[in-house]
């Protein structure tokens, strides 16, 4: 059985046929006594709850009252409520939702999932690659590995947590606030809407180590280069339309997505980029899977043996898996790594020898044997022409 890697949370176990590597921690909810204060003019998010006009605008047509949204009432999730098209995303900055200790306490649920099978596959698959255990990244990650964080996000059960990447912008050379993750991580897919609360931790948890001492840990090294709110995000059309559980599998060639951040606190006009010490190439015409020497896939599992603390890698040549004759093949390579993982990079090497990110990582089996990540064509690259020419300005 194939398995579409899905978020996960702390209270509560999962379908039984249904593996996504987001990991979560237990449903919270989120709430405070505060009131908010409807500005128009500050955007940064510090300080009081500050909401732009024209979210205040997107919140007021959908009827969804702004203290009411402050006080927890993000968490309806009713149909009505639950915004899913492709410019309806909003994500109001609820300044410290996203505590060190709400972030870290992400647990895995009861894996009930089974092994997977893709003897039934069309189109160009090759055999299943042997697991290649996944190795722990060096630290401090703001040095060995910038621009790659993790992606906390609320969900209907409760709240979540995936992998992602800062991405250079070309509107903005040096100075990017774009990040890269899967479609599953932002966005429930054909049944349901936009995730909400999501914000990207670069270099979280920096020093690595194990989750039971992560409580411990000052502040700085948790959360060391502050919480980024998404105010944008982009997805695939054919996520929207039809992705998600189980018979969203099929999708998984379109699980990618792009979201614009900022910071909670003031940076002093500094970008993601600047502040996170780095960001990646996206190279949308990838030589053919055959060509590749070799793929490099890091994030922050968080199902067992991991859990959640520390970034890891696995290093393979890859293979291809096709879901559908029909849509694009997939990138497959041995890899271990668990639930957390989802939405994480995978690196290629590019003509200068410096990794470009060609995929994120999408699906897998239970147990861990290999992952896979889709191809970013056409349709990855619309979206991110317009996320760049949409904020070129701003």
């Amino acid at each position: 059985m194939r398995s579409i890697r899905r978020p996960v949370l702390a209270a509560a176990a999962l379908s039984a046929v249904v593996a996504l590597t987001a990991t979560g921690c237990g449903p919270d909810s989120g709430s405070t006594d505060a009131k908010p204060t409807q500005s128009a003019q500050d955007t940064s998010g510090g300080g009081d709850f500050k909401i732009p006009k024209d979210i205040q605008d997107k919140l007021k047509e959908h009827g969804i009252d702004l203290d009411k949204w402050k006080n927890g009432e993000w968490k309806n999730w009713d149909k009505d409520k639950w915004l899913r098209e492709a410019g309806q995303f909003i994500n109001p900055i609820i300044k410290d939702f996203w505590n060190p200790d709400k972030i870290g306490k992400a647990k895995p649920p009861q894996d009930n999932t089974r092994p997977g099978d893709v003897s039934e596959d069309q189109g160009k698959t090759d055999p299943e690659p042997s697991a290649v255990p996944a190795k722990a990244v060096a630290t401090p990650y703001d040095e060995t590995a910038p621009g790659i964080g993790l992606l906390a996000f609320s969900t209907p059960e409760g709240d979540a947590r995936c992998s992602a990447t800062v991405v250079k912008d070309p509107a903005h050379p040096g100075k990017s606030n774009l990040v890269w993750t899967a479609a599953h991580c932002v966005h429930a897919g054909k049944n349901g809407g936009w995730y909400r609360n999501l914000i990207f931790v670069p270099s979280f948890n920096k020093t690595g180590g194990t989750a039971d001492k992560i409580k411990d840990k000052p502040f700085e090294e948790r959360v060391p280069k502050g919480k980024w709110w998404a105010d944008d995000l982009a997805t695939s059309k054919e996520w929207i339309k039809d992705g998600g559980a189980v018979p969203g599998v099929p999708m998984a060639p379109y699980d990618f997505a792009l979201m614009h951040v900022k910071p909670e606190e003031n940076t002093g006009g500094k970008s993601l980029e600047e502040i996170a010490g780095g960001a990646y190439q996206v190279n949308f015409n990838a030589p053919p899977i055959g060509k590749i020497p070799s793929l490099t896939a890091q994030g922050y599992p968080a199902e067992a043996p991991f859990d959640g603390a520390s970034q890891q890698q696995c290093t393979d040549k890859p293979t291809r898996l096709s879901m559908d004759a029909k849509k694009p093949t997939m990138y497959r390579i041995g890899c271990t790594m668990t639930g957390g993982s989802s939405g994480g990079p995978w690196f290629a090497k590019g003509p200068d020898g410096k990794p470009q990110l060609i995929s994120n990582m999408s699906m897998g089996p239970r147990p861990a044997k290999w992952a896979a990540g889709p191809h970013l064509g056409p349709e990855a690259k619309a979206i991110f022409t317009a996320m760049s020419q949409k904020w070129a300005n701003k």
